[in-house]
């Protein structure tokens, strides 16, 4: 009984041990099936001890003589690995097997598993991507709201100068959209001495019949391709393809763009930024009748991205 005792012992400690090490490699997603499978473990090793001491004894109750699992502290000092009763614990354990019903030979302690890798690997890239998504949440809670920001600016910049705004598509004509309501605001028309009747796409008809912004690009490609020399230096493509796309794309227009429309209306244009700054681009030396074209530039506002509205003097 007392070598049986000991081998019991030697069991429950390596056990343990096993137990600590399943728990120490287990990981957040894993740990509840940890816990399952190592009180499963518990159970089995008691009910097998509990059976062994019964046979052992003759059949009588046992009364849970090995205690149940003992702590992570051995009751007794840790044992070498020689037995310490040489060749009794084999002899014992052979004697035990013969005398067990066939349903006891069954019950043998689980062996160990191995980590499964790849869900481990798994686990920790979910809980950095949860980590980095956080930290993102965060950052951008703390972001100034630049929309809401450019906004107020701009509301306020219309108080100060006595503007009101149109509200123009952002459809990649805004620029062009946001000149032609201006010029149809102080009567100027739409196609100074323009020359040519062919609409964008080499289609001839009316230039009435075409879109007013239409008709804005066409006056904007002219001017640029007959003052070659103004505006070549600051492009890094031909002029004949850039002329192309402003006559005939929906290709947004800029700074290029607004002077050739302020020279070729002769007209000053002012741009309001959504900082509060206000550009001027104007028509040129000699030019000065006094014509003022208003236009708001967003940079934040709108979905799309760079964005151009008509202002109006007035409210």
């Amino acid at each position: 009984m007392e070598e049986l005792r000991t081998i019991h012992k030697k069991e429950l400690r390596d056990l343990q041990a096993r137990i600590t090490q399943k728990k120490k490699s287990a990981t957040k997603k894993t740990r509840k099936g940890v816990n399952e499978e190592c009180e499963a473990l518990e159970r089995q090793l008691k009910e097998k001890q509990d059976l062994e001491l019964s046979e052992l004894a003759g059949g009588l109750p046992t009364n849970n003589m090995n205690g149940g699992i003992v702590g992570d502290e051995p009751e007794e000092p840790e044992e070498t690995d020689e037995p310490p009763f040489p060749g009794q614990p084999d002899r014992i354990q052979k004697s035990l097997r013969s005398l067990s019903p066939p349903s006891l030979q069954s019950i043998q302690p689980e062996r160990p598993r191995k980590p499964n890798r790849q869900k481990a690997r798994l686990a920790r890239r979910t809980a950095e991507q949860e980590t980095l998504a956080a930290q993102a949440a965060e950052e951008a809670a703390n972001l100034p709201d630049l929309r809401e920001q450019e906004r107020l600016t701009m509301l306020k910049e219309f108080e100060v100068h006595g503007l009101s705004e149109k509200e123009v598509r952002p459809d990649g004509h805004c620029l062009y959209s946001a000149v032609a309501d201006q010029l149809a605001e102080l009567g100027i028309d739409l196609e100074p001495k323009l020359a040519s009747t062919t609409a964008p796409n080499g289609v001839e008809g009316s230039r009435n019949e075409l879109p007013e912004y239409s008709r804005v690009r066409m006056v904007t490609a002219k001017f640029i391709s007959e003052h070659p020399d103004d505006f070549s230096p600051f492009l890094e493509e031909p002029l004949s393809e850039y002329v192309h796309k402003i006559r005939d794309t929906a290709e947004w227009g800029g700074q290029l763009e607004l002077l050739a429309l302020a020279r070729a209306y002769g007209a000053q244009i002012n741009v309001l930024q959504g900082d509060g700054r206000i550009v001027s681009v104007g028509p040129g030396e000699g030019v000065s009748d006094g014509k003022e074209l208003w236009l708001a530039y967003y940079r934040h506002s709108f979905g799309l991205g760079e964005h151009y509205n008509s202002l109006r003097k007035g409210k």
